[in-house]
């Protein structure tokens, strides 16, 4: 095959595509039954963005008008950005899981003139913004029939063909709202030259292990750059195909309809399924147990000896019987085929991350902003140190600056150089200033460090970090992390900032609290009463002190926790749709008990 050629825009790139893979699958989505898997092939969605693109400029839409797109990742999110892409147009991608109150305020700052949803439900919610929002004059909806549906926008383009309009790399492509961790959202403006380098950048490092044959299973929303430009544009560089994962609780079930090649995910997804399996193994006890023990332990030794450039006949002959009895089996519940994955948004715990490698699944670290479309450092197969997150990405370059953390550190604010960095915030000039550079650099906002190698390592968040009442700095995000990685928690959030120590809120894993309860004769009461159990709460706590003893200083390590029944949510406002805690609303809504904590004598 001809080596690809280098796009400079979104509309070029899809188009590459469409020409030169286009009997091959790109889309699979499940029948009726849920036991396949329908293809849509290359040329079957060039066909139906031409019909788009064509009703929608039909509709009005021409350069720089705003599409908007509410629904969660289908073959229709793709063929509406495209579309919009070759109308001239400007994607503002939304998530279905929304408030009301962001949809709203996302339609009404970027102007959407046109809006495509993926229900009836969601038309019924946002219609009425057709008479408060000046900008917004036409509303379609995926999943009807009609005058009002896609389907008719995409007949009448079949009616009035229309010609792709080719944008400049500068031309903004999308803006993507941030989460609003702590206010409201701001639409980043990426262009297409942001995107397409960023697909390109990231290709160049996998282009060994991606290929046609190469299958994604969707997972995270493409109404974030991560997932948009690591799996959506980079696989249509390649030719590749994706499949669809229904929802989080089928993703076990998906992943054997799917089959992926290769993954972009979280790290959650991997500490999930890590917890499951020691939890399984635990409980199944005997042979299976035994074998996966001496699977995991063998795994780690011929790792040891490897990396000592020595190798032994027992050592490789129990993991041989390992990898046939267990981890083929493991392998098999990804679908069979998977050689790698590729995690952002929290760095993924050495341990674990080692396991998956052990067993033939290597995942990789990775670093990226929606202000830098996102990739910035990656890990790969040819050039990956554990604990990093990664080397900068082709044209993309990493400067630390030590002048905005304490005298004698040894990183510093990280700032990001490239082709992938935003025009700016929709209007927001004032925000845009302050974190970009006069030389064109943009203030992640970040800590860390480059070694002399370099690799990246992140050392916490900026605007996170807090000082204890001994002048201690404290970088709350992977101690949480690593609180979370304790079977017995689901979530976790702490505080600290001007005390004398640090404090905890705590979510219990109330799957896993029922099943300790059960085993250990406990009163059997709804799990979540079992929280207010004072046993249970030392145990719990007990049991997160003595993890956290392992890596963290004293004064890092929480000395009191309250235990809540409800989780920080999406629904209640308090994370983000990336799963980040909104800290803010957080703390608003807990800091009467967290005060008490510091009030009360034990």
């Amino acid at each position: 095959m001809s080596p690809i050629k280098e796009p400079t825009n979104l509309v070029d790139l899809f188009e590459s595509a469409v020409k030169r893979f286009s009997n091959n699958p790109l889309f699979g989505v499940k029948n009726e039954t849920k036991t396949d898997l329908i293809w849509m092939t290359y040329g079957d969605v060039g066909r139906r963005v031409d019909n788009l693109r064509a009703g929608l400029i039909h509709r009005g839409i021409g350069k720089n008008d705003a599409v908007g797109f509410i629904g969660n990742n289908r073959p229709e999110w793709a063929i509406s950005a495209f579309a919009a892409y070759g109308a001239g147009g400007r994607f503002v991608p939304m998530y279905e899981a929304e408030l009301e109150s962001t949809w709203e305020y996302i339609i009404r700052d970027s102007a959407v003139k046109l809006l495509i949803v993926s229900k009836p439900e969601v038309y019924q919610k946002v219609i009425r913004y057709k008479g408060l929002i000046p900008t917004l004059e036409h509303v379609f909806v995926i999943e009807s029939s009609g005058p009002g549906s896609m389907a008719s926008l995409e007949q009448a383009g079949e009616k009035h063909p229309a010609a792709s309009i080719k944008p400049g790399s500068k031309d903004i492509a999308a803006l993507i709202y941030t989460s609003g961790t702590t206010g409201e959202p701001k639409g980043v403006l990426l262009s297409h030259g942001n995107f397409t380098s960023n697909a390109i950048g990231g290709n160049r490092m996998y282009q060994d292990v991606l290929n046609e044959d190469s299958r994604s299973i969707s997972i995270l929303p493409w109404a974030h750059s991560y997932g948009q430009t690591a799996e959506l544009y980079n696989w249509m560089l390649v030719g590749g195909s994706i499949g669809f994962m229904e929802s989080v609780t089928t993703l076990g079930d998906d992943l054997a309809l799917v089959k992926p090649t290769f993954m972009i995910a979280v790290p959650r997804v991997f500490n999930k399924i890590y917890d499951g399996l020691n939890a399984k193994m635990k409980e199944t006890g005997g042979l299976a147990k035994a074998l996966f023990d001496m699977g995991v332990e063998s795994a780690k030794k011929k790792r040891e000896l490897a990396a000592m450039g020595q190798s032994s006949f027992l050592v490789n002959l129990k993991y041989t019987i390992a990898d046939k009895v267990v981890f083929k089996k493991i392998r098999d519940k990804f679908g069979g085929r998977l050689v790698g994955a590729l995690t952002a948004s929290a760095l993924m715990n050495k341990e674990i991350a080692a396991f998956f490698s052990d067993i033939g699944i290597p995942v990789f670290d990775c670093y990226g902003l929606s202000e830098t479309s996102p990739a910035v450092t990656m890990n790969c197969f040819s050039a990956n140190k554990p604990g990093s997150v990664g080397r900068p990405i082709e044209n993309v370059r990493v400067v630390i600056d030590p002048s905005v953390v304490e005298d004698g550190s040894k990183d510093g604010e990280i700032v990001v150089y490239g082709p992938n960095v935003m025009q700016g915030y929709h209007n927001k000039p004032e925000a845009t200033a302050a974190v970009m550079t006069p030389d064109g650099g943009f203030r992640t906002g970040d800590r860390g460090r480059l070694d002399e190698d370099g690799y990246l390592f992140m050392t916490g968040r900026i605007k996170e970090q807090y000082k204890l009442q001994n002048g201690k700095y404290v970088f709350p995000g992977s101690i949480e992390e690593d609180i979370r990685l304790i079977p017995f928690v689901a979530n976790a959030m702490l505080a600290g900032e001007g005390k004398n120590y640090n404090v905890c809120l705590i979510i219990p894993d109330f799957e896993v609290l029922a099943k300790y309860a059960k085993d250990n004769n406990l009163p059997a009461k709804d799990p979540k009463a079992l929280i207010g159990d004072k046993t249970i709460q030392q145990m719990i706590s007990d049991a997160i002190t003595a993890s956290l003893k392992q890596k963290y200083g004293g004064y890092e390590i929480p000395k009191k926790f309250i235990y809540l029944a409800d989780d920080f949510t999406l629904e209640n406002g308090m994370l983000t749709q990336t799963m980040k805690l909104k800290r803010r609303v957080v703390f608003e809504k807990y800091q009467d008990a967290i005060e008490e904590l510091y009030d009360s004598a034990h």
